[in-house]
C-alpha cells in the first residue's frame, strides 16, 4: 500500500458496512461492491435462499467459480491480481469483524 488507508461506507444487500480501503484502490473496491451486491440480489430474488449469510456464501462461490474458469490472457500481472484479491479479502474480513461487534 502506497497511499493512506481510509474508511469507506458500503452497502451490500441493504446492509451497511464500514471497511478500510487504501485510497488508490477505492474505485476498484467500489466496482467490486457493486458487482457483489448485484450478484447477491440475483440470488435473493431467485427466492430459494433467504439467509443473508447463505446468499453471501453462494455469491462468493459463484464469483470464485467465474474467476477460476475464466482464461487469463497474456499481459495480466498475476501477482498484482493476487495482491488485490488479498487486499479485498482483508477488507471484507475486517468489515465482518466490525459488524459482529455492532450486534
Amino acid at each position: 500500500m502506497n497511499g493512506k488507508t481510509k474508511t469507506l461506507d458500503i452497502k451490500l444487500l441493504d446492509r451497511e458496512l464500514r471497511i478500510a480501503c487504501p485510497e488508490e484502490e477505492r474505485a476498484e473496491l467500489l466496482d467490486a461492491v457493486a458487482y457483489l451486491d448485484k450478484r447477491m440480489r440475483e440470488i435473493r430474488d431467485a427466492g430459494k435462499i433467504v439467509s443473508v449469510e447463505r446468499i453471501a456464501l453462494m455469491a462468493a462461490l459463484n464469483i470464485t467459480h467465474e474467476l477460476l474458469t475464466t482464461k487469463i490472457g497474456r499481459g495480466v500481472d498475476l501477482s498484482d491480481f493476487k495482491r488485490r484479491m488479498d487486499s479485498m479479502q482483508s477488507a471484507i474480513d475486517q468489515a465482518l469483524a466490525e459488524q459482529d461487534t455492532l450486534f
